[in-house]
């Protein structure tokens, strides 16, 4: 049975505790006070390392927030997931994107579902070789929108080292056709393959891109959409009369946002090649297996997530700030936001009552060092505070002098100075310090790695929406826009404003002035 943290005598405690002494918490005194703080609050976990030192918080918060763990029923919400229990119950469905990296071997009562899993895995990265060794296929456009573009374009970007020569990927997910038409712009499609992400064959605006882009093909003379075309669908009847007869399908217990690991991921296995793509898995399922097994002193997701609800519900930080220092892992704030934010973005329980609380913070963040001279200046000396997550990469994969320990110099330097500031009696040059930090470092930006430091982030917004007490793995937030969306597109031709408010009627006779 899983309790709702603010029903929970830990919860009390943590209030107690926050305002007798947390709130004047003050980590220069910390570290002053304790020489170990930083072997306490860091620690490995599959392939990376997390330094939780410089954050607002001691010892006994943490003892507290384990026991709000134990007390909401974490481990028990845990176990239901890699159960298969329906622990998404506003769908009644599983939630098993675990299931899509783990391995061969049985899996007791879920050994059907992860048969499935390898059959398509195999087909899906047979395919993906095939077409890597096709040198007549030099661009790869994926088109989908959400979970169908920022998971495989995060991840394709990310390991661009690892991408085949000869080989281009473009990502497609705005309805906006300038995006589609300046694709299209440098493309031939006797060299193009496209790729068809959506689960049902009728999301909006994928459908309207893909559409768009077989026009294009035909009119530009392509002539075998089957070679040129593929789906990533479980719809395949739609999919054959769009012309398309090579489809690979998932399941209804794979989120959106945490579908890279399944068919979704072609253009990542496109990328890096079935290699690379089973070391992904493989990093992922590591983490899985340290998230499942792990007591909770040790466990970091758990760690991290137990951060994030005491930052959120005690200190009443409202925003968290991305800064990955490596260049290619530029998208990796953009798909942390729909990550977290769609995932625990809920005003409400598991039974429907409303929150007495806030729930998911505000993501955000730009690489570093572009991020320095952007919104650094509020980190370091506006009036909110704002934690802030730092992930480094030990060994460049680049042989250019001198770039990295610049760049390694930086991070670390922004992380001391957060914390240490600057004391100047004129104001204008005082740093006030004592804002805090998280700093990740990867050895290598390798699939393994990659793969490891997604579900440390899927785990982490598991475990804080656990203690909310909310269902992380529905959306129903982003469908009311989509039904409007409808009845308003007919109107923009006809002019009817029927029915609407006046702000809505306005700015649609606004748009169709000219």
């Amino acid at each position: 049975m899983t309790v709702r943290c603010d029903r929970t005598p830990a919860w009390q405690e943590l209030r107690k505790h926050f305002e007798a002494t947390a709130r004047q918490f003050d980590l220069r005194q910390a570290f002053a006070a304790d020489p170990g703080r930083f072997a306490h609050f860091s620690q490995s976990a599959p392939a990376l390392f997390a330094d939780l030192s410089k954050n607002l918080i001691d010892a006994k918060a943490e003892e507290l927030l384990f026991a709000l763990a134990r007390q909401c029923g974490l481990q028990a919400r845990i176990d239901a997931m890699f159960a298969g229990e329906r622990i998404n119950a506003t769908e009644d469905r599983a939630v098993m994107h675990f299931l899509l990296r783990a391995g061969a071997a049985p899996a007791g009562s879920l050994a059907g579902e992860l048969g499935q899993v390898h059959t398509t895995l195999d087909a899906m990265l047979a395919y993906a070789d095939a077409m890597r060794a096709d040198h007549t296929i030099t661009d790869v456009v994926n088109i989908g929108i959400g979970g169908s573009d920022l998971g495989p374009q995060m991840a394709v970007l990310a390991l661009d080292e690892f991408v085949a020569p000869g080989k281009r990927f473009h990502f497609v997910s705005n309805v906006d056709g300038h995006e589609l038409a300046g694709v299209l712009k440098g493309l031939a499609p006797e060299h193009t393959l496209f790729l068809i992400a959506s689960k049902t064959f009728t999301t909006a605006e994928t459908m309207a891109n893909a559409h768009s882009a077989k026009r294009w093909f035909e009119q530009s003379g392509g002539t075998d959409i089957a070679r040129h075309f593929a789906a990533l669908t479980t719809n395949v009847e739609a999919a054959r009369e769009f012309g398309i007869s090579t489809t690979f399908g998932f399941w209804d217990w794979v989120g959106g946002r945490y579908s890279l690991w399944s068919a979704i991921g072609l253009p990542i296995a496109l990328a890096i090649g079935s290699e690379g793509f089973r070391a992904l898995l493989a990093g992922a399922h590591a983490m899985d297996e340290h998230f499942r097994n792990t007591p909770l002193e040790r466990n970091l997701p758990v760690r991290l997530g137990l951060l994030d609800v005491w930052y959120r519900n005690f200190h009443g930080f409202t925003s968290r700030s991305i800064a990955p220092y490596h260049s290619a892992l530029k998208r990796l704030p953009a798909y942390l936001q729909q990550l977290e934010m769609e995932s625990n973005g809920k005003r409400v329980d598991l039974a429907g009552d409303v929150l007495p609380f806030g729930t998911s913070p505000v993501l955000w963040g730009e690489p570093g060092t572009n991020g320095q001279h952007a919104y650094f200046q509020m980190l370091h000396q506006g009036t909110d505070v704002v934690p802030l997550e730092f992930i480094a990469v030990r060994d460049a994969s680049h042989d250019l002098a001198g770039h990295h320990a610049k760049l390694l110099a930086n991070a670390l330097a922004q992380a001391q100075a957060l914390m240490v500031g600057k004391e100047d009696a004129g104001g204008h040059r005082h740093f006030p310090g004592n804002r805090p930090s998280t700093f990740f470092v990867l050895e290598k930006l390798t699939p393994q790695a990659l793969g490891a430091l997604i579900a440390l982030y899927e785990h982490r917004v598991f475990t804080s929406g656990a203690l909310w007490g909310i269902n992380s793995f529905d959306q129903w937030g982003v469908e009311l826009g989509k039904v409007l969306a409808r009845d308003i597109e007919p109107r923009l031709s006809s002019g009817d404003v029927a029915g609407l408010d006046a702000s809505t009627a306005g700015l649609l006779a606004r748009l169709r002035q000219g």
